[in-house]
């Protein structure tokens, strides 16, 4: 007994270390961690895979290889979120009759592994809003982002009040500025999702919803360590089915679904008989593969289903792609239509590094991370505003600030590399956009008035005062070398409109340096006075 609870002490363990660090990561509005822990972020397995590094994809493969869906249960944050909800929702109900909650289910394989299909089809076609309602690791960043962040800063900002009463300002008050209305409202269906169907039925988001539960499932059932059953044993009690938050035990055949299985070891920890071993897959032992002759059915049949289900999905793919190609065609034709005056048909700034507005689309799962970690917080999650494929994906909001001129932050942190990483050099000369000024708006044009303050506070100097009536200046733009950093939009204090603002390049380009001004010499010959 004690040497089986030790595998599930191990795997609690292992997930706090990986839990902890991520979920601080996230709601770490003071700054106070260290930049390097976003590399536990790369270890994701869809962000690993749309950054094509090729090294995590195939560490993760071999992992599952060898010990089952031990990912799902140790280094998935959304995973981990459920057990800590599992284990809430359990408290005073856990051995209530003593009884725990749980029953053995038969795997929905034809939905899962047709949802994976069709979520994998869209994405290799472009389309990643399925991939990006789905994908675990997605979803987590939303909720710890929109929800958990806010609750930390409101938490900090109770306790500096209480603090100022008795002269300690140790503390102080954040305002938060990272959120969105819809990004809360995503962060809270996913939270109450995930709350809804663990208390159901367990792990049934990662058995049937989650495209990388479904990936790991078909790849653990010949993992080279699963758990297993001593049918010497075992007297059939029932208490491993019951504790199996996978509903992947089957008491009455004494078989455990490792396609299911997320290796919590709550079935061994469960088992006073010592009847249930963390061993050697059957399938490699030579003396018992008839006794899973049955298993290995199922398993075909399972595999026929996926491949039926794949070929009636993928029949479906190509008058999606001409339905969603459609739309997207009357879009740009009503945007050619209202022209460039009209802001609202603008396209979405997107973050230097992204490269473009098509690839960023096709690449970000809108995990919220570069969101948290921006140091100006200008990058905002998007809502419709710029159509259903720009859902949740951040863009830079000029509204009350701008992108530092040498911060390279979001694309440091970017774990799908959506957002390249850039350095310093290459950033200052990526143009995002580019300042467009409209004259009828600006105080110098309606109030006879210097203003000037979007020439002071432009970085590579795109705009500069120029003559315009009697002392007055006005502002100009030089196209060539603006990066579209929002400087000049953010400060401009005309209103209800700004006079000012940054029109995005779809693809973005590399703008000029700033030439230095030349610093005459002068040669003094004799004193001036």
């Amino acid at each position: 007994m004690k040497q089986t609870s030790l595998l599930k002490r191990l795997r609690v363990i292992l997930a706090i270390l990986f839990f902890v660090p991520i979920i601080l990561y996230f709601v770490d509005f003071a700054n106070l961690l260290p930049d390097s822990l976003h590399g536990l972020l790369h270890l994701q397995i869809v962000p690993a895979i749309l950054a094509g590094i090729l090294w995590i994809i195939i560490a993760q493969l071999l992992l599952v290889l060898v010990f089952g869906r031990l990912y799902c249960s140790v280094i998935c944050p959304a995973g981990v979120l459920q057990d800590i909800i599992n284990r809430i929702y359990c408290i005073g109900k856990k051995k209530k009759n003593g009884k725990r909650r749980f029953r053995y289910k038969k795997p929905m394989n034809w939905f899962r592994y047709g949802l994976l299909a069709l979520t994998t089809l869209l994405a290799v076609a472009g389309s990643i809003e399925l991939l990006l309602l789905l994908d675990p690791y997605s979803n987590f960043g939303r909720v710890a982002a929109n929800l958990f962040r806010p609750l930390v800063i409101w938490g900090n900002n109770l306790i500096a009040d209480v603090l100022m009463k008795f002269d300690n300002y140790t503390l102080y008050h954040v305002t938060i500025e990272t959120i969105t209305i819809p990004s809360l409202i995503a962060g809270a269906v996913v939270l109450l999702l995930f709350i809804g169907l663990v208390a159901w039925r367990g792990r049934l988001f990662c058995n049937t919803l989650c495209p990388v539960g479904s990936l790991l499932g078909l790849i653990s059932r010949y993992s080279l360590l699963n758990i297993n059953f001593d049918k010497n044993a075992c007297i059939q009690c029932g208490k491993c089915e019951k504790s199996c938050k996978a509903e992947a035990i089957d008491m009455t055949s004494m078989h455990v679904d490792n396609s299911r299985c997320v290796d919590c070891f709550n079935c061994i920890s469960s088992c006073s008989k010592d009847a249930l071993h963390y061993s050697i897959n059957p399938l490699f032992k030579n003396k018992e593969i008839n006794k899973d002759t049955v298993k290995t059915a199922n398993v075909s049949s399972s595999r026929r289903s996926f491949l039926s289900t794949g070929i009636t999905v993928a029949s479906t793919v190509p008058l999606a792609a001409a339905l969603a190609e459609q739309v997207n065609g009357q879009k740009r034709h009503r945007e050619r239509a209202h022209g460039e005056e009209n802001e609202a048909n603008w396209s979405p700034v997107t973050p230097p590094g992204s490269i473009s507005l098509e690839r960023f689309k096709d690449t970000c799962t809108g995990c919220h991370l570069c969101v948290v970690q921006c140091p100006t917080h200008i990058l905002k999650p998007a809502g419709l505003e710029y159509g259903f494929d720009y859902l949740l994906k951040p863009h830079l909001s000029y509204n009350s600030s701008y992108c530092n001129y040498e911060c390279t932050v979001c694309s440091d942190v970017c774990p799908n590399h959506a957002i390249k990483p850039l350095t310093v050099e290459q950033k200052i000369t990526t143009q995002v956009g580019i300042a467009h000024f409209i004259k009828h708006r600006c105080i110098v044009e309606i109030d006879g008035t210097d203003c000037g303050a979007c020439s002071e506070h432009c970085p590579t100097q795109a705009v500069k005062m120029v003559p315009y009536k009697g002392d007055l200046r006005i502002p100009q733009v030089e196209p060539e070398i603006c990066i579209g950093c929002g400087g000049c939009e953010s400060i401009c204090p005309a209103r209800p409109a700004r006079a000012i603002i940054i029109k995005a390049n779809e693809v973005h380009l590399l703008a000029e340096k700033p030439k230095e001004e030349e610093i005459k010499e002068v040669v003094v010959d004799e004193f001036g006075f």
